[in-house]
């Protein structure tokens, strides 16, 4: 699977398919010696391909290397001249890629990949296939489309094959049509026969040989204009340090690779090491990765990652550790020293049609939508919105803006929390929401408010006036908090204390360390005492930073709630006790 996998990813990033094999060796040694997870599959990658192929397409274009052909007298494509530009560009980004990734590991920002959730990630990678499948359709077709960058290039892109289909190359279309079924029934069958065959038929690699005999038998390039891979070097290219000229354009598109190959990479490894019981050193792998980048760019090798069809095999074939890896290493490296020529004449449509197969599984997660709305709304919302920005944007900023929309959804979801009365569980010290639960009592004369948010500058004011409205509701009174009244003998339906319930309170900025200061304030000026429970040790260091803990309010300080509960009846019997004897 790496030889027609890389082959086929080379033409995503915009490089010679010779350039795929260099990139399925280097980096898989690398991660080999220094990776920690036993199952993925280190190589191309699909959606990482892509990114990259937009960046090596706008800095290198084909309008850029357009040269006049006297014999003919007109403008031609100087295509050795193109790749050469665009492997340097490729080279360039895969080089910073690899030098974030092992700075990130080195500073322990392995931790930076939790921004990226499981709704995201499906979101945007859904999003990135279709780019690659726009990508590929050129050599479906055997035309070439205009190339556009930017915002809504994918847009102009689809309008722009759309004008060219009647330009069509009939045999390249045959051969993708016929590719296409070829590898889908083949796959099937791969399928059905999984439980009576030990291997997988190595479906991909008989698609290229078969398709590259059909072409030189037939000649299709000279007969029918189909394109073909066209001359692959044997053997290994030495080193040469990538342009660093080049590290100030692309550096914003490095990052941004450096974080989804890590993303993906790391995700799919945990999976194996939580099914097969061993750890994953999440900053180990970012420095791999790293390695495996910064290293393979000096061998011309472009941006890798993990890819989950080639770890699925690796592992159903038996693969338990990254020997499996090395072990393909070193067939690519023969085929690289010895017979990579021999594909020569393979159609890039043959390429195109293993891209469109390998991508299948990508598209089903759109069924992800309906089981979201199952289950939790904004998260298919943050999937739907990852997904239409990363194909109005591009991969690139599309990532960036669909993390931006992730953040948002948390900080709108701690502007509206649940705001709760609590009440106890007859006999225990279990305090829960009345609403929730039918057999919570109602405390007497306390009232026990909680939010299902931490409490910051952006919900301050509203947590407030929840507390307000419920301590209104509790009086079973239309008057204001100011005008309650304190009596000789309160009225025991009126709230006399109120307890906050600070336990889903993680930090308090100082915009919350005001508002409780004024909460306490204010009841207090009525005759209604304020106290703080379940404090997490960060939040009382910010109340002790804030002024808060002085030595009267570090009694209304309680270690849980049912303790709060039991200094206020406590207190409210001394008090009944008083004025009994005062009676008498």
């Amino acid at each position: 699977m790496q030889l027609p996998q890389g082959m086929a990813y080379a033409l995503l990033a915009g490089v010679a398919p010779v350039f795929g094999l260099y990139s399925s060796f280097y980096p898989v040694l690398i991660y080999f010696i220094f990776g920690t997870s036993k199952h993925i599959s280190i190589g191309t990658f699909a959606v990482i391909s892509v990114m990259l192929g937009g960046v090596t397409e706008r800095l290198a274009p084909d309008s850029n290397f357009m040269i006049w052909d006297n014999m003919t007298n007109v403008s031609v494509l100087d295509v050795l001249a193109r790749d050469a530009e665009r492997m340097r560009v490729a080279t360039a980004v895969t080089f910073l890629t690899g030098l974030f990734q092992i700075l990130l590991g080195l500073v322990h920002f392995g931790f930076v990949v939790t921004y990226l959730s499981e709704p995201l990630v499906r979101g945007y990678t859904t999003g990135a296939a279709i780019h690659v499948i726009v990508s590929q359709l050129k050599y479906t077709f055997g035309f070439s489309p205009l190339r556009y960058s930017g915002p809504l290039s994918l847009i102009y892109t689809v309008l722009e094959i759309c004008y060219l289909i009647p330009q069509t190359n009939i045999g390249t279309l045959v051969v993708s049509i016929v590719a296409i079924i070829g590898l889908i029934l083949a796959k099937e069958l791969n399928s059905y026969l999984s439980k009576k065959i030990p291997v997988p038929i190595p479906v991909e690699l008989l698609g290229i040989t078969i398709a590259t005999l059909i072409s030189w038998q037939v000649n299709l390039q000279e007969k029918y204009g189909v394109d073909v891979v066209g001359e692959i070097p044997s053997g290994l290219q030495p080193p040469v340090f990538p342009p660093p000229s080049l590290f100030s354009q692309v550096i914003g598109d490095a990052f941004a690779l450096s974080v989804v190959g890590y993303g993906i990479a790391i995700s799919l490894g945990r999976i194996f090491a939580l099914k097969y019981g061993y750890k994953v050193d999440s900053n180990q792998e970012l420095i791999a990765l790293g390695l495996s980048n910064s290293i393979g760019a000096v061998f011309q090798c472009f941006a890798v990652s993990c890819s989950m069809s080639r770890s699925m095999v690796q592992e159903s074939t038996g693969g338990k550790t990254q020997v499996a890896g090395a072990l393909s290493a070193v067939v690519i490296l023969f085929i690289t020293l010895w017979i990579g020529a021999l594909f020569e004449d393979l159609p890039k449509a043959m390429l195109a049609a293993i891209i469109y197969v390998n991508l299948h599984g990508m598209m089903k997660q759109f069924m992800d939508i309906p089981a979201l709305w199952r289950s939790n709304k904004t998260d298919m919302v943050i999937w739907v919105a990852t997904f239409l920005l990363t194909l109005l944007l591009n991969p690139d900023l599309g990532l960036a803006a669909s993390i931006g929309f992730s953040m948002l959804t948390v900080i709108f979801r701690t502007q509206l929390p649940k705001y709760s009365k609590l009440g106890q569980v007859p006999n225990t010290e279990i305090y829960k929401p009345l609403q929730d639960y039918p057999q919570v009592r109602e405390v007497p004369g306390i009232l026990i408010f909680r939010s299902s948010a931490t409490l910051y500058f952006a919900n301050a004011e509203m947590y407030q006036d929840a507390l307000d409205k419920m301590e209104r509701e509790l009086e079973e009174h239309e008057k204001d908090v100011a005008s309650i009244q304190v009596d000789a003998e309160p009225d025991p339906s009126l709230p006399r204390a109120i307890i906050l319930d600070l336990s889903p309170v993680n930090f308090l900025d100082t915009v919350g360390v005001k508002t409780l200061r004024g909460i306490v304030k204010d009841y207090g000026q009525v005759g209604v005492e304020v106290a703080l429970a379940s404090c997490q040790s960060g939040v009382v260091d910010n109340l002790r930073t804030g002024n808060f803990t002085n030595d009267k309010a570090t009694s209304r300080l309680f270690a849980t709630v049912h303790d709060a509960v039991l200094h206020f009846q406590s207190e409210r019997k001394h008090v009944s006790e008083v004025i009994t004897a005062t009676h008498f």
